[in-house]
């Protein structure tokens, strides 16, 4: 057996089914040695992508995505990849090959310090230097990927090693990294504080971020807000944790959330953030959400607790553990009144749009799209006007809310639509995304066709980089640079040449019979909405 058989051997144990990648000579050993394997291979159209699809595979399995490429300009490439899925804490194993190893260092054709280049974006990077090692690594990468604060790995392998007789393969049965042991139950000294304070608290919140998901927690949060009618707002990560019509849910939070949303957090007089960093976007004074008020954060990485706003009370742990432990802890305590101020809240305080008739209002697109959408359904979310839009209007029922918040990827929603298509090909997968981000990654169009990945997709067309033409018109008073979006292609056409069928929208009038048409079938289809260029998200 040589090494690249071990890798292939390494997936197969860890029940890996899909590798989204790029091939070059430099990962070659590997990807010959893959066709001997029942493991299905995706070819992506850029390597940006590779990772972007892991991603959105993992975000629904649970497990690490894994992506595959070629040493220099394939691993520089699929930066971008890493580095958003490392701001979301989604696991990967991302793979690339790499020079011979005694050309290390040389400068020769193809050659990039990659584990050097990845060094702020990956939870932990190898250099394979020996054969024989390519078991435990690769035991370790998906242990760290996928353990406590989750992420990506990347693992390094020169050509040489993929080529070299591995002595013997025996893949661990287990793993202990001595210095790699997070914290999954929370302390029984701080879950007790935690009640004490609730029972004290006549109006608190729970603020949930894209924690919860990856612990899939959503069951043990709901039921203890349901038990105890504790109201809960979210993060842009944190959309989905419970359904977005519940009764108890008060929106997203943040520079671009719901007006109530932040005016219960400012009005709470305990928080309870789990999974969710205080970060810029979604709390832009932390000092204002610890002033007059108890702040208890719970999150499995103790680094995030007390960096941007201290806590009252920290709580390290896996958000399952503790709300599991939360709930079995009797309490007696009355919000109705602190329910009603929100409901009210929610009345008054709504945003009021105005919408163009000459064009397609997205607010009520996206509203009507979704609420016709299937129960479970997957809704991808690119950035841009789009992703707010989206973040504010979009009915998540018992499915999933995908995007990229922590690093605002452009070109997002296609690969993670079909990794999460690949995930679960059963589920209903919607793509929504600007003409912008459509065009950083429309080339996948050709990958759904040779690989039968059946994802819709909606673009949300305005001929602007919208959401920075937004900013200009803010700070610069509509002195623009940069941002049209003129020699755009022809949608209808481009669908043509990909043999995709095309659907097109242009006012609201016949909105209804349009999404109905668009989401009949599962095959691929691409919906273009036009939209008033001059629409705003506020």
């Amino acid at each position: 057996m040589i090494g690249a058989e071990a890798i292939i051997k390494c997936l197969e144990a860890e029940g890996v089914t899909t590798v989204f990648g790029y091939p070059g000579v430099a990962i070659c050993p590997f990807y010959n040695s893959i066709l001997e394997s029942d493991i299905e291979t995706v070819l992506i159209r850029t390597e940006q992508n590779a990772a972007h699809a892991a991603s959105g595979m993992a975000r629904l399995t649970g497990k690490p995505g894994v992506c595959a490429v070629t040493s220099g300009p394939g691993a520089t490439n699929v930066i971008t990849g890493i580095a958003t899925a490392f701001a979301d804490s989604i696991p990967l194993v991302c793979i690339t090959g790499q020079v011979n190893s005694e050309l290390l260092g040389s400068d020769v054709f193809q050659e990039a310090d990659i584990t050097g280049a990845v060094e702020s974006f990956v939870k932990y990077s190898y250099l394979v230097k020996d054969v024989n090692e390519i078991p435990r690594i690769f035991k370790e990468a998906f242990y760290i990927a996928n353990s406590g604060r989750k992420g990506p790995v990347l693992i390094d392998i020169p050509i040489d090693i993929q080529n070299a007789a591995i002595s013997k393969f025996k893949y661990p049965d287990e793993i202990s990294i001595r210095t790699y042991k997070p914290t999954v139950k929370g302390h029984a000294v701080q879950i007790k504080k935690v009640i004490k304070e609730l029972e004290k608290a006549k109006r608190p919140i729970i603020c949930a971020g894209g924690g919860v998901i990856l612990s899939e927690a959503q069951a043990e949060l709901r039921s203890f807000a349901e038990a105890h009618g504790i109201p809960v707002v979210s993060t842009m990560m944190g959309i989905g944790v419970i359904p977005t019509g519940h009764p108890l849910y008060f929106g997203m939070v943040g520079n671009n959330g719901k007006p109530y949303a932040n005016r219960a957090m400012n009005d709470a007089d305990l928080i309870i953030m789990v999974g969710a960093r205080v970060a810029d976007r979604a709390i832009s004074q932390p000092d204002l959400i610890t002033r007059n008020k108890v702040l208890v954060h719970i999150d499995v990485d103790p680094a995030e607790i007390g960096k941007n706003a201290g806590p009252g009370i920290p709580l390290v742990g896996d958000a399952k553990h503790i709300f599991y432990d939360l709930d079995k802890e009797p309490f007696e305590a009355d919000y109705t009144e602190w329910l009603k101020t929100l409901n009210e809240y929610r009345r008054t305080l709504a945003p009021k749009r105005n919408p163009n008739p000459a064009y397609v209002d997205p607010a009520g697109f996206i509203s009507m799209l979704t609420e016709k959408m299937e129960e479970n359904a997957v809704y991808v979310a690119d950035v841009g006007q789009n992703q707010i839009w989206s973040c504010g209007y979009a009915k998540i029922k018992s499915g999933r809310f995908l995007t990229s918040g922590g690093m605002g990827t452009m070109g997002y929603s296609i690969p993670a639509a079909m990794g999460a298509k690949k995930a679960c090909p059963d589920r209903q997968v919607v793509a929504v995304c600007g003409d912008g981000s459509f065009q950083m990654s429309m080339m996948e169009l050709a990958t759904m066709c040779q690989h039968h990945i059946p994802v819709k997709i909606i673009v949300l067309k305005n001929n602007y980089l919208g959401m920075v033409r937004e900013y200009q018109h803010y700070t610069y008073k509509d002195h623009y640079s940069v941002v049209d979006l003129s020699g755009s292609p022809d949608l209808e056409k481009l669908s043509a040449a990909y043999g995709i069928p095309f659907l097109r929208l242009k006012t609201m009038e016949h909105c209804e019979e349009v999404i109905d048409a668009f989401l009949k079938e599962d095959e691929s289809m691409l919906l273009e909405c036009l939209i008033d260029p001059m629409d705003l998200v506020k």
